[in-house]
């Protein structure tokens, strides 16, 4: 929002919030109903809806794309991060889209010649080309630099500088009013061609196609324009901007000005000095190593939207299923297929912490694959491969998270330690600080636990700390009771009782609670997981923690999106657990059967700006 919002800043349809589309029904209807049904063969207006999804593609693949390379690092421009205020901000970038498509729905009701267009026409082209060189790129120049004069940039265009570091789609965050505006910019050449009989459906598309196109470009964060094409041309440096020269728009305010040709500014004296240097400087950028490595993997085939490389404002958001998810189910089979080819790590996205580079990196496989006998072996060598990668890098510490560190899959990570003794790069599996926020998540006063779940590391440990401290710890099962009390070894399980009933009021669970166990429970009993994947919620009378995890500092950079089904800034214990390591520079590995010492990883989490979450307990209510 501007800082102080002029008239016609908001969209009309904002009231109709994710149903806004239903405007374009009747239109989309119409056109369908005339071209299939009346066999009106106006495939120009036939062509208008589709046209509006392929835009809305071309930007989602400009976003992923953008995302990718700026967390890698190579080429980057601005080092600054993202954070929810602009994703926030950003989200409603489809407005625009849908606003052009109300107009070319409505030009062809009104505009002579608007309809029943040529496909190609190359005088119309030519035209188009020519009138954007000129009338277009010289008005919008000054009407740029009124936008900035303090009375306009206040009311509306500030709203857009908000956004320092920008993304693909910043290029279209502005208020109604501007949009009307270069609307009406970006007509002449259409309105041209139209009424003089020039016009056809490559040219109109095509020239709207071009305006994303580089719109996209100058706002993605890095640079990808070869400096090889202003040597072959060298006059191209006054035809077309780069990423880094609109880039220093948004960081200077004051330079910079034109839309996608720099001549104008040149001729008017508002090139950024900086601008030359900034290109060369972004295109030798290297690629950046990071020093710390999450190493998670994808949850279910839709969660693909949910990572920070798919849909800006899901990842913003905790994962939950959307019911829109499954109108996409093309594109949904399309990403699986392209996760199965590639098969290999992808970075997911980048922070910074201190002084420590941070990167998640993602296993292209899926939850169910990891329950599956015949894909053990695929997995741990790509898990494998990503340890050896990171060693090649320098990464200090990599921690294993979600199924990445199953006890049948790999020892929590022993396995790679073992087969590298010389491994340089600490691994980590995090159960020790994972441990430590499940017992501080345990209600005071609580004198009794009911652990209902797998009696692996992390549960073992839980059990023993708790029965150290004289915590009873009831289990139903007889296996299980054998089993953790084979893990107190010479401690005397004095605390460890086996139940018939399942009265207790603090349960520790994981994702393997099933619905009949949760309607055994009395009203108002406390699940609190101790799995990295949290159980399906089935009561409303209950309560239900989080899965262990903590708030992450304020300090640490470039967050702008959520770890799976966990709330804005926060982390997995198991993530934080590697950052932890890191920063005290504890030079060993943490996997296998081995703990680490649970009180003393506390301790540091918390002096380093880690804080409980305290507002995980909530009563589930759908």
């Amino acid at each position: 929002m501007a800082s102080m919002p002029g008239i016609l800043t908001d969209w009309p349809w904002k009231p109709l919030g994710s149903f806004k589309y239903a405007i374009l029904a009747p239109w989309v209807i119409q056109n369908i109903y005339s071209y299939v049904v009346r066999a009106e063969n106006d495939l120009s207006s036939f062509l208008i809806f589709p046209f509006i999804l392929g835009r809305m593609i071309h930007n989602q693949l400009w976003i992923s794309l953008s995302r990718y390379r700026t967390a890698k690092g190579s080429n980057r421009i601005v080092d600054k991060g993202i954070e929810f205020d602009q994703v926030d901000r950003e989200r409603n970038w489809d407005d625009q889209i849908l606003f052009n498509g109300i107009v070319f729905y409505v030009g062809t009701m009104v505009i002579p010649g608007a309809t029943h267009l040529p496909m190609w026409r190359s005088d119309g082209i030519i035209l188009t080309m020519l009138l954007h060189a000129g009338p277009v790129e010289f008005l919008y120049y000054w009407f740029h630099r009124l936008l900035h004069h303090h009375y306009l940039y206040s009311r509306y265009h500030s709203h857009h500088h908000t956004s320092i570091v920008t993304e693909p789609i910043t290029s279209v965050i502005h208020p109604f009013a501007e949009h009307i505006a270069y609307f009406m910019l970006f007509a002449i050449p259409i309105l041209t061609t139209l009424f003089n009989g020039t016009a056809s459906a490559a040219s109109l598309t095509g020239y709207v196609a071009f305006i994303d196109f580089m719109n996209n470009m100058g706002h993605c964060n890095f640079e990808l324009i070869p400096k090889w094409l202003f040597s072959i041309f060298p006059p191209l440096k006054y035809l077309m901007y780069t990423p880094s020269f609109h880039s220093l728009h948004h960081t200077q305010f004051r330079t910079n000005y034109s839309l996608f040709m720099p001549i104008y500014d040149y001729i008017y004296g508002t090139v950024d000095k900086s601008s030359d240097t900034l290109y060369e400087y972004s295109l030798k950028r290297k690629e950046e190593f990071p020093d710390v490595v999450h190493l998670t993997h994808i949850t279910t085939p839709q969660s693909i939207y949910h990572l920070r490389l798919g849909f800006p404002y899901l990842a913003s958001s905790p994962e939950t299923s959307k019911w829109y998810l499954c109108l996409m189910w093309p594109i949904t089979l399309w990403t699986m297929m392209l996760t199965w080819i590639y098969g290999r790590t992808f970075v997911v996205e980048r922070h910074r912490f201190d002084k420590l580079r941070l990167q998640t990196w993602a296993i292209p496989k899926y939850n169910i694959q990891y329950f599956m006998q015949g894909q053990n072996q695929s997995i741990n060598h790509m898990i494998e491969e990503a340890i050896l990668e990171a060693e090649h890098k320098g990464v200090k510490v990599l921690s294993l998270g979600l199924l990445n560190q199953g006890e049948k899959l790999n020892r929590y990570g022993e396995l790679y330690v073992h087969r590298h003794p010389t491994l340089q790069t600490k691994v980590v599996d995090g159960s020790s600080l994972a441990v430590a926020v499940v017992l501080n998540s345990i209600p005071k006063g609580a004198t009794q636990v009911l652990l209902r779940g797998r009696p692996n590391k992390v549960a073992c440990a839980i059990a023993l700390a708790l029965s150290q401290r004289g915590t009873q710890v009831a289990t139903i099962l007889q296996d299980d009771y054998e089993k953790l009390k084979a893990s107190f070894g010479s401690e005397p399980p004095n605390n460890l009782v086996l139940l018939k009933n399942y009265t207790l009021k603090t349960w520790l669970v994981d994702d393997g609670l099933s619905e009949e166990e949760q309607k055994k429970a009395t009203e108002g009993t406390v699940f609190i997981p101790l799995s990295q994947l949290p159980p399906k919620k089935m009561r409303k009378d209950c309560f239900y923690h989080s899965t262990p995890a903590m708030v992450a500092p304020t300090s640490l950079e470039n967050v702008d999106s959520c770890e799976n089904w966990l709330p804005r800034r926060v982390m997995s214990a198991w993530r934080a657990a590697g950052i932890v390591h890191a920063l005290e520079g504890w030079n060993v590995h943490e996997c296998g059967y081995s703990m680490f010492n649970v009180d003393k990883v506390w301790e540091a989490a918390l002096q380093h700006g880690f804080k409980p979450l305290t507002a995980a307990t909530t009563i589930h209510s759908n």
